[in-house]
């Protein structure tokens, strides 16, 4: 009854704490950047809240957490307009839809297909809130029993389940999840501040990678340079046809469907790193094998739309059960969200138990809460705005592509205030641009960077205080390291591993890829299997009296280059129609593209070079005008206009939200107004 009381007390004071006008205000702020970003294929709730993280510092508890659920509750919902009205995934959790969507599109149902899947998106949503609403009533006693072991198992869980199932071929998987891992480890040791890997040559690594820049490195940059690449517009129509009201009847007829779909959504978001990856193709699956006309499905089905999108909304309230209380993110959202967490306010709130304690209580069933209303507030805008957003897809993304460079450049400076971090973002794209390209697991690198520091921190933590048990009593520390809670998350380990080996060939985290010639994706392969056996050697110079400094490193580059040399194996005796050799620019739509990768990107470095010489502004004014003259082929007084908007919102912004731009060498002599300085 106690837990009951104090429950209630805290959802009273949830509700006493959104219901203000500028914790609102923020939540349909968030929700309309949320759809803006959801409509762009690519721009998913991962690029959306790395471009939010900067701004975090210092905000308002409850205000920005606001503004992050609202972006990420609508993304899921507002990415479906790309996946019916062009066949494109709008993120790695709508691929799904796509195959009876899109043909329902072609049709003339789109209304019909977009109605079915909003009104199945915000109920799904609302069953993630009502589920966790309830469970938390129940997590105290089970965080509680989840000791430093058990920590370690539940994120070795999540880290398994990211690597295998992220792809069709499970090694691949293991072995971004591994580089994302040692990637997390550049810098500075906690345990004993011993400097690793690339930080002896380069000062700006002592500190290690900013989260924001590996979001936005590894998400937006790939997918901004392949849409800019097609050079044409996102879709050639704007027609919607008829059939809303249908299509709402459409999920009433199939309401049970939604319901199960819902709460496999649910499930797969509470399993650490799963999250999007794989929860619309396990309810898509569940779809047809529970239909008893199967014939329809991949022709235009309504019940292939309503299945996925109720899980996907489903999976962000489930997704916030392992982030809230164990502090290990249940999809790649959720790892950005969990770091921006601890920016908020004063700076120390984090996710995790504390989270289910009286103090913190009440904030916790506010973004329980915050996640329902901001579904609401989505589907509704969503449904309001269909027919103006379906003419925004028919721009050219050309004109689009440059003022996405902008943001994403702005953003990542705001991360350390450092040139460097643009220089990082440049080489974090590229590694984004390959793994891609090559159909490696970005969700799996990005679970594996966040879960970087945790898994050290767990298995450091639990090694020092086992030895002691071991010293006083055998038993002792056997009865500390294989608790029931381990042996338990062991079991689910291997189930996982085994069910997921079994399963990969029907995994696509980033689409169908084709096989192309072995020699690119050969070279890309020995690259990484160099970069793990680089980290190995640099660990091992450290001091063994440091010896928990060394050990995690070597261990986990270890693990990836075994899982890169069986790769290079099956390369060497494997045709070249193995999956093992997708590369995306010998077929599809890559292969097919106008522009080519180097001369895209080319466009990025350009305004990176510029920003380092010039400053970011005059940079800006360049690259714009460049861009719209020579790239979109703009005349003089078009260029200049679309030249002047950018670089007026970009000082508004900053100004709004006291934020410097980068310098360059010109600052260094001389002095200049804002916004030059």
């Amino acid at each position: 009854m106690d837990v009951f009381t104090v429950a209630m007390t805290a959802l009273s004071d949830a509700f006493s704490l959104i219901f203000q006008f500028n914790v609102l205000i923020h939540l349909v702020l968030g929700v309309v950047m949320g759809l803006a970003i959801g409509i762009f294929p690519g721009l998913g709730g991962i690029a959306g809240l790395s471009l939010l993280l900067p701004f975090m510092f210092g905000m308002d508890v409850v205000s920005g957490m606001a503004l992050m659920i609202g972006m990420v509750a609508v993304v899921p919902t507002s990415d479906t307009f790309t996946s019916v009205l062009m066949g494109i995934p709008g993120s790695s959790a709508s691929q799904a839809t796509v195959l009876d969507g899109f043909p329902m599109s072609k049709k003339g149902e789109a209304a019909r297909a977009l109605a079915a899947a909003f009104s199945s998106s915000l109920f799904g949503g609302l069953v993630g809130a009502t589920f966790l609403t309830f469970f938390i009533l129940i997590a105290r006693p089970i965080v509680l029993a989840f000791k430093l072991p058990e920590m370690l198992m539940l994120a070795v869980l999540g880290l398994s389940m990211v690597a295998i199932l992220a792809g069709r071929l499970p090694l691949k998987g293991v072995a971004a999840a591994a580089l994302g891992l040692v990637v997390g480890t550049i810098g500075e040791a906690d345990a004993g501040g011993s400097l690793r890997m690339a930080s002896y040559d380069i000062p700006y690594l002592t500190d290690g990678l900013k989260l924001v820049i590996i979001g936005l490195g590894i998400f937006a940059l790939p997918e901004i340079v392949a849409l800019l690449r097609t050079d044409r517009a996102i879709s050639s129509t704007a027609s919607l046809g008829a059939g809303w009201a249908q299509g709402v009847k459409d999920w009433w007829e199939n309401k049970w469907l939604s319901v199960r779909c819902s709460l496999i959504g649910v499930v797969v978001g509470i399993i650490p790193g799963l999250g999007g990856s794989v929860v619309d193709w396990i309810a898509y699956g569940h779809t047809i094998q529970t239909s008893r006309d199967k014939s329809g499905f991949g022709k235009g089905d309504v019940r292939g739309v309503i299945g996925p999108e109720s899980s996907n909304n489903a999976k962000e309230g489930g997704g916030l059960v392992p982030t809230l209380i164990f502090g290990i993110p249940g999809s790649g959202s959720m790892a950005i969200f969990m770091g921006a967490v601890a920016l908020l306010g004063s700076g120390d709130l984090e996710v995790g138990p504390q989270m289910l304690s009286p103090d913190y209580l009440d904030i916790t069933y506010s973004i329980v809460w915050l996640l329902a209303i901001a579904n609401v507030v989505g589907t509704i805008l969503c449904i309001g705005l269909s027919g103006q957003i379906a003419r925004l897809t028919t721009i050219r993304f050309t004109l689009l592509a440059p003022f996405l460079f902008m943001l994403i450049a702005f953003a990542a400076f705001q991360s350390g205030q450092n040139l460097g971090d643009l220089v990082a973002l440049f080489a974090i794209g590229l590694i984004g641009i390959f793994l891609r390209r090559f159909d490696w697991s970005r969700p799996a690198f990005l679970i594996g960077f966040v879960l970087s520091n945790p898994v050290e921190t767990y298995a450091n933590q639990a090694y020092q205080v086992a030895r002691s048990k071991f010293r006083t009593d055998f038993d002792l520390g056997l009865d500390y390291l294989f608790g029931p809670i381990v042996i338990v998350l062991i079991i689910i380990t291997v189930i996982s591993i085994f069910i997921g080996v079994r399963n990969a060939k029907i995994i696509m985290s980033e689409g169908e890829v084709q096989s192309g010639s072995k020699r690119s994706p050969m070279i890309f392969l020995l690259a990484i299997a160099t970069y793990f056996a680089v980290t190995f050697y640099n660990a091992s110079l450290i001091k063994d009296r440091l010896i928990t400094d060394k050990i995690f490193p070597m261990l986990v580059a270890a693990i990836g280059f075994a899982a890169c040399l069986a790769l290079f194996i099956r390369m060497i005796r494997r045709p070249e129609s193995d999956l093992v050799f997708a590369d995306r620019e010998v077929f599809g739509e890559d292969a097919g593209a106008q522009h080519g990768l180097w001369g895209t990107l080319a466009w990025f470095a350009f305004l990176l070079i510029l920003t380092s010489l010039a400053g970011f502004i005059l940079a800006l004014a360049v690259f714009l005008v460049s861009f719209m003259r020579l790239r979109a082929r703009l005349n003089w007084a078009m260029a200049l206009l679309y030249s002047a908007v950018g670089i007026a919102f970009m000082c508004f912004m900053a100004r709004l939200l006291h934020r410097d731009f980068p310098p360059g060498l010109l600052q260094n002599y001389f002095t200049l107004p804002w916004p030059f300085t």
